[in-house]
């Protein structure tokens, strides 16, 4: 047992766990140096803006920025994270002034290989101490470096995860293939409209509608088929919904950054308006013209039944959102594991009994302890395995069941619907805090593992006469 347990956790620590406390500098760098100390500080704002860019929670952005000063001697700084901007204030002695500096951080991109690369080039300042213009050049190399794939391929991504979630709805394949198509299409369009510096509310509401129009038509025009069309609606949602910082905004609330969780939950909250918008128009409108509703009047999904099926398609879910968000091809089979392994245990715990709040929130803990143990031996940061782990769970379709019974003036049951759906997101967030927390907890020595019982040693006075 030991042994399978090493092989999953591997001997090599993580960078999630070299980062938790800086070393003594070996060589500090000279604090009376200006210029030194800004190029310093300025390499732990930016290593700082790109993990907080990628959804990174406040606690361990500022564990990160902190590292990267105190290794090179700046050991005293009062640092203030906040949802889009880094400030950094260095205390350098009685007889210097202190250095400040502050960053504002202008861009939300999941470039999952970047966050890894930065993540490696932390460890590689803790190993050798670079200097700090070499750590700057190496730095530069990562942000301004293409993305790994092409363009086309991370649209075949979020194309492959709705076709993933409409099998995980039970929708069939012909809905899989609707879903992968639809969903291709809301992606090209909100690049364009990207290009086009339209607002990302605006870009939600437009995916939406374009979500909402394949199902209505076959809905109407397809009814003899006997398919669901409502759950190409769900993947879409589900879709658009994974892209959103919800993991982060919850684990700052969680750790005690209440302003950015706020602004993050908030920014969640918008985008979702926007998706619901864009749903909502393109129904009313096909009231109007006398079209067909998409109904939601289909067994649960969330059943043992097909079971390897389900597992496939959690697997598909998961790793299609880490391709779309350019992780590295050695994260790939670490996301994939992680949404089977969500998928099972959520649908284990509903067959037990457990509601889908409860049945998320121990799914997730799951997924964030096999993105935390996974980490180390794929050298990959824990976030990217845990965001892509409750892929599959998000709630898609329960935001479409409350809309629709808004529509059709049941307001008591799309209300719960739409609470039950944000309290399922809030589980699955809080479940990969606690999660990631024991993980960290399982990769404590092993010396303090073997012999954690052993008390420590007590000194006796002894009286001289």
């Amino acid at each position: 047992m030991a042994r399978a347990t090493d092989r999953v956790v591997a001997d090599r620590s993580a960078t999630v766990d070299a980062v938790v406390e800086a070393p003594a500098p070996v060589q500090p760098i000279d604090l009376t140096d200006d210029a030194t100390v800004t190029r310093v500080l300025d390499l732990a704002e930016r290593v700082g803006e790109v993990v907080l860019a990628s959804g990174t929670a406040v606690t361990d952005t500022q564990q990160q920025i902190e590292f990267i000063a105190s290794t090179y001697g700046l050991t005293k700084c009062d640092i203030d994270v906040t949802y889009n901007s880094i400030r950094i204030s260095a205390d350098r002695g009685p007889t210097l002034p202190p250095a400040s500096t502050l960053r504002v951080v202008q861009y939300r991109s999941l470039d999952f290989t970047r966050l890894a690369a930065v993540d490696r080039l932390t460890r590689r300042i803790r190993r050798e101490l670079v200097p700090p213009e070499e750590a700057l050049e190496a730095l530069d190399e990562i942000t301004t470096a293409p993305h790994p794939y092409n363009r086309w391929v991370a649209t075949f991504g979020w194309a492959l995860l709705a076709a993933g979630v409409a099998l995980l709805l039970n929708g069939g394949w012909l809905i899989a293939g609707l879903s992968f198509v639809t969903t291709m299409a809301i992606d090209r369009t909100n690049r364009i409209l990207n290009r086009r510096g339209l607002p990302f509310f605006f870009q939600h509401m437009a995916g939406g509608a374009i979500a909402t129009v394949p199902a209505v038509l076959v809905s109407t025009y397809a009814g003899e088929l006997h398919l669901h069309p409502g759950v190409v609606i769900a993947a879409g949602i589900t879709a658009l919904l994974a892209g959103l910082q919800l993991v982060g905004g919850i684990e700052d609330a969680i750790t005690g950054a209440p302003i950015t969780a706020a602004a993050r939950m908030l920014e969640v909250i918008v985008m979702t308006g926007g998706i619901i918008a864009g749903i909502v128009l393109v129904l009313r409108g096909a009231e109007l013209l006398d079209l067909t509703v998409p109904s939601v009047d289909m067994t649960s999904a969330r059943d043992l039944t097909n079971l390897p099926l389900k597992l496939l398609a959690g697997a598909i879910t998961s790793l299609a959102f880490a391709l779309a968000c350019y992780a590295e091809r050695r994260a790939l089979a670490a996301a994939a594991f992680s949404g089977a392994a969500a998928t099972i245990v959520f649908l284990l715990a509903q067959n037990a009994g457990f509601g889908p709040i409860i049945s998320s929130g121990v799914a997730a803990t799951v997924v964030g302890l096999a993105g935390g143990l996974l980490a180390r031996r794929a050298l990959t940061p824990p976030l990217v395995v845990a965001v892509a782990g409750i892929t599959p769970l998000l709630p898609g379709l329960r935001v479409y069941r409350g809309l629709y019974a808004l529509l059709n003036d049941e307001l008591v049951l799309g209300l719960n619907h739409m609470f039950s759906a944000f309290a399922v997101g809030c589980a699955l967030a809080a479940g990969v805090t606690l999660g990631e927390w024991f993980a960290r907890d399982l990769r404590r020595p092993r010396i303090l593992q073997r012999f954690g019982t052993i008390r420590r040693p007590r000194l006796r006075t002894v009286k001289v006469k």
